[in-house]
């Protein structure tokens, strides 16, 4: 493994519980400790523990920190009361997408940012580039090693090893006792938590979660949780040269808020209409795993597309993906084919989720 590759402080546990470890986003990370498959369901049955010590954690505060994230950011900052959070955009001045992340309001003068861990340095730069007087940015990645537990029992895991404490309601944050963090949000679908420590103590809390019933996953089954929910990845399914309103993801942009990075492009958009749109698919019947690039192609056989996502659905058991499509074939029902090494299997573009799990708590 090469030494360039950064450790997360949670390391020496991923090689005592055997993870595979493989390169992700400059990172060495677990893709998996045993099976996939098994993690995949522990999370959609019982609750499965993440590594997310790559992911970067910036603080925003002073007095002009609400209104200059407003400019920054696509979602309506204002609306977000303290310990609240909502998904949302940074965007370039073309309205591509540089990250996709969750802001949390931590206090009346204070956000926390959490950003995708290959986006750390280009958020940094690009808010640092547009910060105004009376705003605060560091870039507090380093000091934190964080972790998600996911599942329907993940609320009994956090009460089994955090006793004293209550988990905040669905997407909010709370700041804990001893300087650890709790976040009510995930990445899977399912009911769950984010929990940032001091980097020295991460080992003792992601071991204390294991051993209250958190299975130890993967990268392998954050991925195939997360597509089958249509949750986005970046730099595959979002890029810089693809707006949200592309993605199919304009809930989470306000344009009537103000001026912010890419809004001109986005009404434009809004106005003159799409051109193509990131639609879901999912084959008709048993196929090769579908994979990132592959090609999407219409009924006379002519290339249409290529997934950005894609993966064998442990859920449903069929191959599902993302693709951007022109409008004409966005509609769901559209039959499309997903060419695989020569081999078409048949699909069909279809509404997301595509998996729907469990109610999860208000």
């Amino acid at each position: 493994m090469s030494e360039e590759l950064k450790r997360s402080p949670l390391h020496a546990v991923h090689e005592e519980l055997g993870g595979r470890m493989v390169p992700f986003a400059g990172w060495e990370m677990p893709v998996m400790y045993g099976s996939i498959l098994r993690e995949h369901q522990a999370v959609r049955e019982h609750a499965g523990i993440f590594d997310i010590s790559h992911m970067g954690q910036l603080w925003a505060s002073g007095p002009r920190a609400a209104a200059w994230l407003e400019r920054m950011l696509t979602n309506r900052v204002a609306k977000l009361e303290v310990g609240r959070g909502q998904y949302t955009f940074l965007l370039n001045g073309a309205g591509g997408v540089i990250d996709d992340l969750i802001l949390y309001r931590s206090g009346d003068e204070e956000f926390l940012l959490i950003v995708n861990a290959a986006c750390i340095e280009a958020d940094v730069a690009w808010l640092r580039e547009h910060l105004d007087d009376g705003v605060e940015l560091v870039d507090d990645s380093a000091r934190w090693a964080a972790m998600a537990v996911q599942g329907p029992e993940s609320a009994a895991v956090f009460a089994a090893v955090r006793p004293g404490d209550e988990l905040p309601p669905r997407n909010g944050i709370a700041r804990l006792g001893d300087g650890c963090v709790v976040c009510r949000t995930g990445y899977t679908g399912e009911d769950g938590f984010e929990f940032l420590a001091p980097a020295a103590e991460g080992e003792r809390w992601f071991r204390g979660f294991v051993g209250a019933g958190a299975a130890a996953c993967g990268l392998g089954a954050r991925d195939s949780l997360r597509l089958e929910m249509g949750y986005p990845l970046n730099g595959s399914d979002l890029t810089p040269e693809r707006t949200p309103l592309e993605a199919g993801l304009g809930f989470f942009v306000d344009l009537e808020k103000g001026d912010f990075s890419g809004r001109e492009v986005l009404a434009r958009q809004k106005q003159d209409g799409l051109a193509e749109k990131l639609c879901g698919l999912a084959y008709l019947d048993k196929g090769a795993p579908p994979r990132a690039h592959q090609p999407v192609v219409d009924e006379a056989g002519g290339v249409v597309g290529e997934l950005s996502s894609g993966v064998l659905s442990p859920s449903l058991g069929k191959g599902i993906g993302m693709a951007y499509l022109p409008l004409a074939l966005a509609r769901p029902g559209t039959r499309l084919a997903v060419e695989v090494r020569g081999r078409r299997f048949p699909a069909e573009v279809v509404k997301k989720p595509f998996y729907k799990p469990a109610a999860k708590p208000a």
